[in-house]
C-alpha cells in the first residue's frame, strides 16, 4: 500500500500541487467487484483545498488514472454503519449517497480517521459522523494536544511526510549499499531501527557530557527567577494601588449613576406635573362661567361656550398609568364631573324656558283668520259663502319661525357639548324643542289650510249656467259650505253625480264634479277658466309655503341639535311613474343605536305630524270641488316633489310630498276611470238625431286642458297613458252608439265623430296618439265612402239593377256583345230604363237625396258640402261607367243618357246653391 501511495503521489497529485494524506482501497457495494481508491488530499498553496479524489487503475496498463473529485465541504455526512463490530463497509454523503466497501477494517478507519481530522482543521466540525467508535476518534487526537489540531505542526496530522530531492538521494544510497533493502523491507526496516538507536544513545552521551554548560545554564536560570521574582512583588503593589484607585473611581461613577438618575426621576416628574397642570387645570374664569355664567346675552353665551370648551378638553384627556391614582386627580375629576352636572342643569333649565317663551310668544301674537272667516261667512244674514269671502280675503302664508331659529342658534355649540356629555338631558331637551314646536305647528298648519280651503271653495262661487242645479235652500247651501270648511278627512264625491242636470239659481254654485259630458256640452268659452286657475294659484301657494317652512325646521334641527345627514348614505324613496306608488329600502334602526339621519327624520315626523292629513285634505276638497282639479294638483305635486328629491332625496318633505302624490295619482287615475265609465253609461236619444257625441267634445276640451296644464311637466307619461286609454274609450263607444242608432245612419254617426277626433287630434298635436289620429282619419275616410255609395243608389235605382244584371251577365261568361240579345237586357229594354230617367227626374231624385243627408247630418261638423261633393265624384264615376257598359255590350246602337255630365255638375251646384 505504501508503493502504491507513492506512486499515486507521483504520477497524479504532485503535478497537480496536492498532497496524498490518506488512501483507501475500496469497491461500490452491491456491484461487481471493480476496485478503486479513495483519496484524501490538499493543495500545496494556500487557500487549502481539501478533496476526496477517485482514483481507477487502467484496463491497458499500469498507470493510474484520476476519476473523479468531490470537494470535503460539500461532504455532509459519513457513515461507519457499526460502531461496535468490525464492518468493512461505510457511505459518504455528497450531493449524493455513495455506498462503499473496503478491502480491510484497518483501512477504512484510517481513511474515516484522516477525513475526521481534515473536518476538525478545516471545516470547523461540519460533517456528521455517524456510527463511528468513539475511540477512534479519540485516538486520532491524544489527549493534552487539541491545539495541535488547530494550530500545531502539520506533520502531527499526517501520516506521510514528502521526502526532498537530497532525502531521496541518502535513501536510494542506503538501499544500494544493502542488498535485501527491496527484497526484504522488514529486515531493512530493523536494521535502519537498530541504526537510529545507536546514534540516539551516542546524543545522549554527548549531552550528558556537557553538564558543565547545563550547570552554568541553570544558575542562570535561578538569577533570571530571582528577577522574576522581584519584578512580581512590585506589579502586585503597583496592583494594590491602583485597585484602591478603581475602588475610588468605581465609587464616583455609581455616585454620578445616582445623581443622574435623580435628574432624569426629576425631569420626568416634571413633565408629569406640567402635563396634569396643563391638561387637568381650568381657570377660574371658565369655573365662574359654568357655575355664574349669564346664558342670555351674547358674550355670556360666548363665555360658556369657551368654558364648555375647556372643561370637555379636561376631561377627555388621556391620562397615563398610574395618573388616576393620584388624589389630586382625582379631586380635579370630582370637581370636572360637578362642573359638568351643574352647567348641564343650567343650561337644560334655560333652553326649557326659551322654549316655553318662544311658544307662548308666537302662540300669543298668531292670528287665528279661519275662525273669523266660519264667523263671518256664517253669522251674517243675507249674505252668502261668496261674497262674504270676497270681503274678508287674506294672504295666505306660513308664520315665519326664522328669529326663533335665529335665537337658539345660538347654543347649537353648547347642545353639542350637551349631547356629547349629558346625552339623557339632550335627549330630554329634544323631546321637549319636539312637543312644544308640534303643538305650535299643529295650530298653524291647521289655519293655514282652514284659510286655503277657504279660499279654493271660494273658487266655485259663480253660477253662470254651464250646469243647471236644482235649486237649494240657503240653509243646505249653508251646511255645505260648513262641511267643506270643517273636513279634515278624505272628500270623495260620486261619480254618478257628474251627469246630473239641474237649475241654476242667483245664489246656488255650480257642480262640485265635472267629466267629459260636462264639457262636451258647453263651448271653450263657459268653461270655468278663473276657478281653475285661481285652485291652482291656491295649491301652488300652499306648497310654496309649505316647502321652504320644512326645509327651514329641518336645516334648523340638523344645526341646532348637531344631527348632520350624510346624503351620501340617505335612502332615497323612489316614486314609480306607472302608479305613483313609493319604494323605499327599510332604514337600518336599532333599538339602541339610531343614526342621527333616522333622528331627524323621527323628530320632523313629529313636529310636522299633521302636514300629510292636511294635504290628503286639502287633495279630498279639490277634487270633490272639481274632478278635473287632479290634473293640476299631479303637475304642481310632481314638480315638487321633484325639486325636494333634487336638495335632499331623504328628506322629511321628499317623503311627505312622496307619499301624497300617491294619493294625488290615485286621484287622477279615478277620474280618467270616471270619465271612462261615463262614456260607457251615456244614452243618446231615439227621437233626434246623434250628430257630435258628447264624450267626443268633451274629450277634445279634456286634451285642451290638460296640454295647457301639462306643458314642460315631469309626469307627462301619466298623462299619456291616460290619453291612451280615454281615446280607445271614445273609439269604442262612438261604435256603440253608432250601432245603437236608430234615427241616424250608422255611417253618418261613425263619419261625423272620427272626423271631430281626426281634426282634434290634428291640431292638439299629440306626439302619443298619432297612430289613433291615423285610425280616427282612416274610420272617416272609410265611412264617407261607404255612406256616399249607399246613399247614390237610391236616386238611379232601376238603372243601378239592370246594369247590375248586365255585369252578371258578364261575369257568367256571356260576351259583352252578345249582351244586348239577351231577352231581359235588349236594347229596348235598356232605352226603356233610361227614359224613366230624364234630366228633370234626376235633378228631383239628387234634391230630394240632398234634404235627406241635410236631416242625417248635424250642423256643429259642417260636413255637408264635404258629403255633397263626393256623391258629385260618385255619381259622375258610376255614369263613367255606365257609359262604358252602353258602349261595350251594344256598340253601335247610338244610346244614350238622357243627360250629360255638364247636366250632372249644374244639378250638383244648383242644388247646393238653393239650399
Amino acid at each position: 500500500m505504501t508503493a502504491i501511495k507513492h506512486a499515486l503521489q507521483r504520477d497524479i497529485f504532485t503535478p497537480n500541487d496536492e498532497r496524498l494524506l490518506s488512501i483507501v482501497n475500496v469497491c461500490k457495494a452491491g456491484k461487481k467487484k471493480k476496485n478503486c481508491f479513495l483519496c484524501a488530499t490538499v493543495t500545496t498553496e494556500r487557500p487549502v483545498q481539501v478533496k476526496v479524489v477517485k482514483v481507477k487503475k487502467s484496463d491497458k496498463g499500469d498507470f493510474y488514472k484520476r476519476q473523479m473529485a468531490w470537494e470535503l465541504r460539500d461532504l455532509t455526512e459519513v457513515d461507519a454503519k457499526d460502531a461496535n463490530k468490525e464492518n468493512p463497509e461505510f457511505d459518504l454523503h455528497f450531493e449524493k449517497v455513495y455506498r462503499w466497501v473496503a478491502s480491510s477494517t484497518a483501512e477504512k478507519n484510517s481513511f474515516i480517521s484522516c477525513i475526521w481530522k481534515l473536518n476538525q482543521r478545516y471545516l470547523r466540525k461540519k460533517v456528521e459522523f455517524v456510527n463511528v467508535s468513539p475511540q477512534l476518534l479519540e485516538e486520532s487526537v491524544p489527549s493534552g494536544e487539541s491545539q495541535s489540531v488547530a494550530g500545531g505542526d502539520e506533520d502531527a496530522l499526517d501520516d506521510y511526510q514528502e521526502l526532498n530531492a537530497r532525502e531521496e538521494l541518502d535513501i536510494e544510497s542506503m538501499m544500494e549499499v544493502c542488498e535485501y533493502a527491496i527484497s526484504n523491507a522488514e529486515a531493512f526496516a530493523e536494521k535502519l531501527s537498530r541504526e537510529l538507536q545507536v546514534l540516539d544513545g551516542a546524543n545522549i552521551q554527548s549531552i550528558m557530557a556537557s553538564e558543565k554548560q547545563v550547570n552554568i545554564l541553570m544558575q542562570l536560570l535561578d538569577r533570571a527567577l530571582g528577577e522574576v521574582d522581584n519584578i512580581e512583588g512590585k506589579l502586585l503593589s503597583y496592583e494594590e494601588m491602583l485597585q484602591s484607585v478603581k475602588e475610588q473611581m468605581d465609587q464616583i461613577s455609581q455616585s454620578n449613576r445616582l445623581i443622574q438618575i435623580s435628574n432624569t426621576n426629576n425631569g420626568k416628574l416634571l413633565d408629569e406635573i406640567q402635563f396634569l397642570v396643563n391638561y387637568m387645570d381650568l381657570s377660574k374664569g371658565h369655573i365662574k362661567a359654568l357655575q355664574e355664567g349669564d346664558l342670555s346675552s351674547p358674550k355670556g353665551i360666548e363665555a360658556c361656550i369657551n368654558a364648555s370648551e375647556a372643561l370637555s378638553q379636561c376631561m377627555n384627556v388621556t391620562l397615563k398609568p398610574g395618573h388616576e391614582k393620584l388624589m389630586a386627580v382625582k379631586q380635579q375629576q370630582h370637581l370636572f364631573s360637578e362642573l359638568r352636572d351643574t352647567f348641564a342643569r343650567r343650561l337644560t333649565n334655560h333652553l326649557n324656558n326659551v322654549f316655553v317663551h318662544q311658544f307662548n310668544h308666537f302662540s300669543h301674537f298668531k292670528m287665528t283668520i279661519p275662525q273669523f272667516y266660519r264667523s263671518s261667512c256664517l253669522s251674517l244674514p243675507g249674505h252668502d259663502q261668496s261674497s262674504t269671502l270676497s270681503q274678508h280675503t287674506a294672504e295666505l302664508t306660513l308664520p315665519k319661525h326664522s328669529p326663533l331659529h335665529r335665537d337658539l342658534l345660538r347654543y347649537a355649540k353648547l347642545m353639542e357639548w350637551l349631547k356629547n356629555t349629558q346625552r339623557e338631558k339632550y335627549e330630554g331637551l329634544s323631546r321637549t324643542y319636539v312637543d312644544y314646536m308640534t303643538r305650535l305647528y299643529e295650530r298653524e298648519i291647521k289655519d293655514f289650510f282652514e284659510v286655503a280651503k277657504i279660499k279654493m271653495a271660494g273658487t266655485s262661487k259663480d253660477g253662470k249656467g254651464k250646469f243647471a242645479t236644482l235649486p237649494r235652500k240657503e240653509s243646505a247651501l249653508k251646511q255645505e259650505t260648513e262641511s267643506l270648511h270643517g273636513s279634515s278627512g278624505k272628500l270623495t264625491g260620486s261619480t254618478s253625480s257628474l251627469n246630473k242636470l239641474a237649475v241654476s239659481s242667483s245664489n246656488s254654485r255650480r257642480s262640485q264634479s265635472s267629466s267629459l259630458l260636462d264639457m262636451g256640452n258647453m263651448s271653450a268659452s263657459d268653461l270655468d277658466v278663473a276657478d281653475r286657475t285661481r285652485f291652482d294659484k291656491i295649491f301652488e301657494q300652499v306648497l310654496s309655503e309649505l316647502e321652504p317652512l320644512c326645509l327651514a325646521e329641518q336645516d334648523f334641527i340638523s344645526k341646532f341639535f348637531k344631527l348632520q345627514q350624510n346624503p351620501t348614505l340617505a335612502q332615497a324613496e323612489n316614486v314609480d311613474d306607472s302608479d305613483g306608488t313609493v319604494h323605499s329600502r327599510p332604514p337600518s334602526e336599532h333599538r339602541h343605536s339610531i343614526s342621527e339621519k333616522d333622528m331627524v327624520r323621527m323628530m320632523m315626523n313629529k313636529i310636522f305630524q299633521s302636514i300629510e292629513t292636511e294635504l290628503n285634505s286639502l287633495i279630498a276638497l279639490g277634487d270633490k270641488i272639481d274632478s278635473f282639479n287632479s290634473l293640476y294638483m299631479l303637475v304642481k305635486m310632481s314638480h315638487h316633489v321633484w325639486t325636494a328629491e333634487n336638495v335632499d332625496p331623504a328628506s322629511y318633505l321628499s317623503t311627505t310630498l312622496g307619499n301624497v302624490l300617491v294619493t294625488v295619482k290615485r286621484n287622477f287615475d279615478k277620474c280618467i276611470s270616471g270619465q271612462i265609465r261615463q262614456m260607457e253609461e251615456v244614452k243618446i236619444s231615439k227621437k233626434s238625431k246623434v250628430g257630435i257625441l258628447p264624450f267626443v267634445t268633451g274629450f277634445e276640451e279634456f286634451a285642451k286642458l290638460a296640454e295647457a296644464i301639462f306643458r314642460n311637466a315631469e309626469r307627462r307619461g301619466d298623462l299619456d297613458k291616460a290619453y291612451i286609454k280615454l281615446i280607445r274609450a271614445v273609439f269604442n263607444n262612438v261604435e256603440k252608439v253608432a250601432n245603437e242608432s236608430q234615427k241616424t245612419p250608422r255611417d253618418v254617426v261613425m263619419m261625423e265623430n272620427f272626423h271631430h277626433i281626426f281634426s282634434t287630434l290634428s291640431s292638439l298635436k299629440i306626439s302619443c296618439l298619432e297612430a289613433e289620429r291615423k285610425e280616427a282619419k282612416q274610420k272617416y275616410t272609410e265611412h264617407l265612402q261607404s255612406y256616399v255609395i249607399n246613399s247614390l243608389g237610391q236616386p238611379l235605382e232601376k238603372l243601378n239593377h239592370f246594369f247590375e244584371g248586365v255585369e252578371a251577365r258578364v261575369a257568367q261568361g256571356v260576351h259583352e256583345e252578345e249582351v244586348s240579345y239577351q231577352l231581359a237586357f235588349n236594347k229596348q229594354e235598356l232605352r226603356k230604363v233610361i227614359k224613366e230617367y230624364p234630366g228633370k227626374e234626376v235633378k228631383k231624385g239628387l234634391d230630394n237625396l240632398y234634404k235627406k243627408v241635410d236631416k242625417h247630418l248635424c250642423e256643429e261638423e259642417n260636413l255637408l258640402q264635404v258629403v255633397w261633393h263626393s256623391m258629385q265624384d260618385e255619381f259622375i264615376r258610376q255614369y263613367k261607367h255606365f257609359e262604358g257598359l252602353i258602349n261595350r255590350c251594344y256598340p253601335g246602337s247610338g244610346i244614350t243618357m238622357e243627360f250629360t255630365i255638364k247636366d250632372m255638375l249644374e244639378y250638383f251646384s244648383s242644388i247646393a246653391q238653393s239650399h
